[in-house]
Protein backbone atom coordinates (compact mmCIF):
# COMPACT_ATOMS: atom_id res chain seq x y z
CA UNK A 1 0.00 0.00 0.00
CA UNK A 2 1.34 3.05 -0.72
CA UNK A 3 2.70 4.97 1.86
CA UNK A 4 3.00 9.14 3.15
CA UNK A 5 6.42 9.45 0.89
CA UNK A 6 4.61 8.38 -2.18
CA UNK A 7 1.23 9.98 -1.30
CA UNK A 8 2.61 12.71 -0.61
CA UNK A 9 4.49 13.22 -3.88
CA UNK A 10 1.68 12.32 -5.58
CA UNK A 11 -0.25 14.67 -4.53
CA UNK A 12 1.93 17.11 -5.66
CA UNK A 13 2.40 15.90 -8.74
CA UNK A 14 -1.68 16.23 -9.15
CA UNK A 15 -1.87 19.71 -8.23
CA UNK A 16 0.57 20.52 -10.30
CA UNK A 17 -0.93 19.03 -13.33
CA UNK A 18 -5.35 19.11 -12.49
CA UNK A 19 -4.52 22.75 -9.96
CA UNK A 20 -7.51 25.30 -10.93
CA UNK A 21 -9.16 22.30 -13.45
CA UNK A 22 -12.73 23.32 -13.14
CA UNK A 23 -15.21 19.93 -12.44
CA UNK A 24 -17.36 19.14 -14.62
CA UNK A 25 -18.65 15.97 -13.25
CA UNK A 26 -17.77 12.87 -10.28
CA UNK A 27 -19.23 9.66 -11.39
CA UNK A 28 -18.80 6.28 -9.49
CA UNK A 29 -17.39 3.41 -11.83
CA UNK A 30 -18.51 0.70 -9.13
CA UNK A 31 -21.05 -0.02 -6.45
CA UNK A 32 -18.65 0.16 -3.89
CA UNK A 33 -16.84 3.48 -4.83
CA UNK A 34 -18.90 6.12 -3.10
CA UNK A 35 -18.83 5.76 1.26
CA UNK A 36 -20.67 8.47 1.53
CA UNK A 37 -24.65 9.28 1.08
CA UNK A 38 -24.15 12.88 1.78
CA UNK A 39 -23.02 15.04 0.51
CA UNK A 40 -23.76 14.68 -2.67
CA UNK A 41 -20.57 14.88 -4.83
CA UNK A 42 -22.14 17.17 -7.79
CA UNK A 43 -22.10 20.00 -5.16
CA UNK A 44 -18.36 20.33 -6.21
CA UNK A 45 -19.14 20.73 -10.00
CA UNK A 46 -18.13 24.18 -11.33
CA UNK A 47 -15.47 24.60 -8.73
CA UNK A 48 -12.18 24.85 -8.87
CA UNK A 49 -9.92 22.16 -7.33
CA UNK A 50 -7.91 24.10 -5.46
CA UNK A 51 -5.36 21.21 -4.75
CA UNK A 52 -4.72 18.02 -3.68
CA UNK A 53 -3.63 17.20 0.01
CA UNK A 54 -2.63 13.97 2.10
CA UNK A 55 -3.82 12.89 5.41
CA UNK A 56 -2.15 9.43 6.51
CA UNK A 57 -2.70 7.17 3.53
CA UNK A 58 -5.76 9.31 2.00
CA UNK A 59 -5.64 11.35 -0.58
CA UNK A 60 -7.95 14.60 -0.55
CA UNK A 61 -9.27 16.82 -3.68
CA UNK A 62 -10.07 20.06 -2.59
CA UNK A 63 -12.79 21.92 -4.22
CA UNK A 64 -14.73 24.18 -2.41
CA UNK A 65 -17.58 23.31 -0.50
CA UNK A 66 -16.50 19.89 -0.53
CA UNK A 67 -13.55 17.44 -0.39
CA UNK A 68 -13.13 14.02 -1.91
CA UNK A 69 -11.45 11.52 0.35
CA UNK A 70 -9.63 9.32 -1.75
CA UNK A 71 -8.04 5.78 -0.72
CA UNK A 72 -5.71 3.50 -3.26
CA UNK A 73 -5.94 0.49 -0.45
CA UNK A 74 -2.76 -2.14 -2.01
CA UNK A 75 -2.70 -1.66 -5.77
CA UNK A 76 -5.43 1.40 -6.67
CA UNK A 77 -4.08 4.60 -8.04
CA UNK A 78 -5.76 7.89 -8.89
CA UNK A 79 -4.11 8.82 -12.56
CA UNK A 80 -5.15 11.17 -15.94
CA UNK A 81 -7.60 9.38 -17.73
CA UNK A 82 -6.91 9.47 -21.51
CA UNK A 83 -9.28 7.15 -22.77
CA UNK A 84 -12.96 8.11 -20.99
CA UNK A 85 -14.19 4.57 -21.41
CA UNK A 86 -17.25 4.06 -20.37
CA UNK A 87 -16.37 0.61 -18.73
CA UNK A 88 -12.99 0.96 -17.91
CA UNK A 89 -10.92 -1.61 -16.59
CA UNK A 90 -10.40 -1.53 -13.04
CA UNK A 91 -12.71 1.92 -12.94
CA UNK A 92 -13.49 2.78 -9.66
CA UNK A 93 -14.57 6.49 -9.64
CA UNK A 94 -13.89 9.55 -12.46
CA UNK A 95 -13.34 12.98 -11.99
CA UNK A 96 -13.98 15.04 -15.41
CA UNK A 97 -13.16 18.52 -15.79
CA UNK A 98 -14.40 21.20 -18.32
CA UNK A 99 -11.01 21.29 -20.64
CA UNK A 100 -11.95 17.96 -21.18
CA UNK A 101 -8.99 15.85 -19.03
CA UNK A 102 -10.23 13.56 -16.48
CA UNK A 103 -8.59 11.63 -13.54
CA UNK A 104 -9.79 7.97 -13.25
CA UNK A 105 -9.48 5.93 -9.86
CA UNK A 106 -8.41 2.13 -10.34
CA UNK A 107 -7.89 -0.69 -8.55
CA UNK A 108 -7.23 -4.22 -10.15
CA UNK A 109 -8.68 -6.97 -9.22
CA UNK A 110 -12.44 -7.63 -8.35
CA UNK A 111 -12.38 -6.96 -4.45
CA UNK A 112 -12.97 -3.09 -5.52
CA UNK A 113 -11.50 -1.96 -1.73
CA UNK A 114 -10.04 1.50 -3.00
CA UNK A 115 -12.70 4.05 -2.53
CA UNK A 116 -14.22 7.82 -1.88
CA UNK A 117 -16.01 10.04 0.99
CA UNK A 118 -17.19 13.07 0.13
CA UNK A 119 -17.20 15.56 3.08
CA UNK A 120 -18.74 19.60 3.20
CA UNK A 121 -16.70 20.02 6.71
CA UNK A 122 -13.36 19.51 7.68
CA UNK A 123 -12.23 16.53 7.15
CA UNK A 124 -10.27 15.57 10.01
CA UNK A 125 -13.23 15.61 11.57
CA UNK A 126 -15.46 13.02 10.09
CA UNK A 127 -15.02 9.35 8.80
CA UNK A 128 -12.07 7.87 7.39
CA UNK A 129 -10.03 10.28 9.04
CA UNK A 130 -11.12 11.19 12.64
CA UNK A 131 -9.25 7.97 13.85
CA UNK A 132 -6.26 8.54 12.48
CA UNK A 133 -3.13 9.47 14.81
CA UNK A 134 -1.16 12.08 14.09
CA UNK A 135 0.99 12.12 10.39
CA UNK A 136 4.29 10.64 10.86
CA UNK A 137 6.02 13.65 9.32
CA UNK A 138 4.75 16.18 12.19
CA UNK A 139 5.77 14.96 15.33
CA UNK A 140 8.34 16.14 17.59
CA UNK A 141 10.12 13.69 19.98
CA UNK A 142 8.14 14.39 22.96
CA UNK A 143 5.35 13.55 21.34
CA UNK A 144 6.96 10.53 19.72
CA UNK A 145 8.03 9.25 23.36
CA UNK A 146 4.00 9.82 24.39
CA UNK A 147 2.86 7.68 21.81
CA UNK A 148 5.38 4.97 22.47
CA UNK A 149 4.91 4.54 26.14
CA UNK A 150 1.50 4.45 26.26
CA UNK A 151 0.97 1.18 23.67
CA UNK A 152 2.85 -1.47 24.84
CA UNK A 153 3.34 -3.17 21.56
CA UNK A 154 5.72 -4.01 19.45
CA UNK A 155 7.51 -1.89 17.88
CA UNK A 156 6.76 -2.76 14.31
CA UNK A 157 3.53 -2.70 15.07
CA UNK A 158 3.12 0.52 16.49
CA UNK A 159 4.22 2.42 13.03
CA UNK A 160 2.15 0.76 11.20
CA UNK A 161 -0.94 1.47 13.46
CA UNK A 162 -2.84 4.19 11.86
CA UNK A 163 -4.57 5.32 14.89
CA UNK A 164 -1.44 5.90 16.60
CA UNK A 165 0.79 7.20 13.69
CA UNK A 166 -0.27 8.07 10.36
CA UNK A 167 1.19 7.28 6.89
CA UNK A 168 3.77 4.90 7.96
CA UNK A 169 3.41 1.44 6.40
CA UNK A 170 5.34 -2.05 6.26
CA UNK A 171 8.41 -0.50 4.07
CA UNK A 172 8.92 2.13 5.95
CA UNK A 173 7.93 0.28 9.20
CA UNK A 174 11.07 -2.21 8.02
CA UNK A 175 13.34 0.70 7.56
CA UNK A 176 12.72 2.86 10.11
CA UNK A 177 13.50 -0.18 12.74
CA UNK A 178 16.71 -0.54 10.49
CA UNK A 179 17.72 2.95 10.58
CA UNK A 180 16.96 3.51 14.31
CA UNK A 181 18.68 -0.03 14.91
CA UNK A 182 15.99 -1.40 16.94
CA UNK A 183 14.50 -5.19 16.68
CA UNK A 184 10.68 -4.70 14.79
CA UNK A 185 9.69 -6.68 17.72
CA UNK A 186 10.72 -4.41 20.54
CA UNK A 187 8.33 -3.56 23.11
CA UNK A 188 7.48 0.28 22.44
CA UNK A 189 6.58 1.23 25.40
CA UNK A 190 9.97 -0.06 27.29
CA UNK A 191 12.51 1.95 24.44
CA UNK A 192 14.93 4.06 26.63
CA UNK A 193 15.00 7.88 26.12
CA UNK A 194 18.03 7.34 24.00
CA UNK A 195 15.94 4.75 21.40
CA UNK A 196 13.13 6.47 20.91
CA UNK A 197 15.86 9.76 20.42
CA UNK A 198 17.01 7.74 17.63
CA UNK A 199 13.65 6.00 16.27
CA UNK A 200 12.72 9.90 15.86
CA UNK A 201 15.65 10.63 14.33
CA UNK A 202 15.52 7.42 11.80
CA UNK A 203 11.53 8.27 10.98
CA UNK A 204 12.28 11.75 9.74
CA UNK A 205 15.36 10.44 7.98
CA UNK A 206 13.71 7.82 6.29
CA UNK A 207 10.25 9.56 4.98
CA UNK A 208 12.70 12.36 3.97
CA UNK A 209 14.79 10.45 2.17
CA UNK A 210 11.79 8.21 0.62
CA UNK A 211 9.99 11.78 -0.68
CA UNK A 212 13.57 13.20 -2.27
CA UNK A 213 13.10 9.76 -3.83
CA UNK A 214 9.64 9.57 -4.72
CA UNK A 215 9.51 13.44 -6.22
CA UNK A 216 12.30 12.36 -9.21
CA UNK A 217 9.58 10.09 -10.56
CA UNK A 218 6.95 10.54 -12.43
CA UNK A 219 4.36 7.90 -11.15
CA UNK A 220 3.85 5.65 -8.11
CA UNK A 221 5.75 2.58 -8.48
CA UNK A 222 5.14 -0.58 -6.43
CA UNK A 223 6.81 -1.31 -2.68
CA UNK A 224 9.74 -3.53 -4.25
CA UNK A 225 10.75 -1.20 -6.65
CA UNK A 226 11.17 1.38 -4.15
CA UNK A 227 14.54 1.97 -2.68
CA UNK A 228 15.24 0.09 0.71
CA UNK A 229 17.50 -0.89 3.02
CA UNK A 230 16.21 -4.01 4.14
CA UNK A 231 12.62 -4.43 2.66
CA UNK A 232 12.52 -6.95 0.28
CA UNK A 233 16.24 -7.28 0.28
CA UNK A 234 16.07 -10.42 2.40
CA UNK A 235 18.82 -12.94 1.53
CA UNK A 236 21.17 -10.32 0.78
CA UNK A 237 24.07 -8.10 2.77
CA UNK A 238 22.62 -5.63 4.85
CA UNK A 239 23.95 -2.29 3.10
CA UNK A 240 25.49 -1.16 6.76
CA UNK A 241 26.68 -4.06 8.62
CA UNK A 242 27.48 -7.11 5.44
CA UNK A 243 25.37 -9.19 7.53
CA UNK A 244 22.79 -11.66 5.29
CA UNK A 245 19.24 -9.89 5.89
CA UNK A 246 16.74 -12.06 7.45
CA UNK A 247 12.79 -12.22 7.75
CA UNK A 248 10.12 -13.26 9.36
CA UNK A 249 7.40 -14.19 7.01
CA UNK A 250 3.32 -13.71 7.33
CA UNK A 251 0.61 -14.52 5.75
CA UNK A 252 0.21 -11.48 3.76
CA UNK A 253 3.87 -9.41 4.60
CA UNK A 254 6.96 -10.05 5.98
CA UNK A 255 9.34 -8.10 8.65
CA UNK A 256 12.70 -7.76 7.33
CA UNK A 257 15.85 -6.58 9.68
CA UNK A 258 19.25 -7.26 9.84
CA UNK A 259 20.42 -9.48 12.93
CA UNK A 260 23.95 -7.48 13.38
CA UNK A 261 21.89 -4.26 13.30
CA UNK A 262 18.68 -4.54 14.95
CA UNK A 263 18.82 -7.87 17.47
CA UNK A 264 22.61 -8.30 18.73
CA UNK A 265 23.21 -11.21 16.57
CA UNK A 266 19.96 -13.38 16.84
CA UNK A 267 18.07 -14.69 14.59
CA UNK A 268 13.75 -14.36 14.59
CA UNK A 269 12.14 -17.19 14.41
CA UNK A 270 10.45 -17.49 11.15
CA UNK A 271 6.67 -17.73 12.33
CA UNK A 272 4.08 -15.72 14.10
CA UNK A 273 5.17 -15.93 17.32
CA UNK A 274 8.51 -13.96 16.43
CA UNK A 275 10.06 -15.86 19.06
CA UNK A 276 14.08 -15.71 19.41
CA UNK A 277 15.43 -18.81 18.15
CA UNK A 278 16.96 -20.92 20.42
Amino acid sequence: MPELPELQAHAERLTEDFGGATLKGFRPLSFTALKTAVPDPAGAVGSQLASVGRRGKYLLLRFDPLTFVVHLMQGGRLKPDEKHAAKPRGGVARWTFEDGRALMLSEPGSERRAGVWVTDTDPDAVEPLAHLGPDADSLDVDTLAGLLSNNSMRLHGLLRDQTILAGVGRRLANEVCHRAKLSPFANASKLTGDQVAGLHDALAACIAESLADERTRSEMVRSKDRTSAVHHRAGEPCPVCGDTIRSVTYRSYEVDYCPTCQTGGKVLADNTTSKFLK
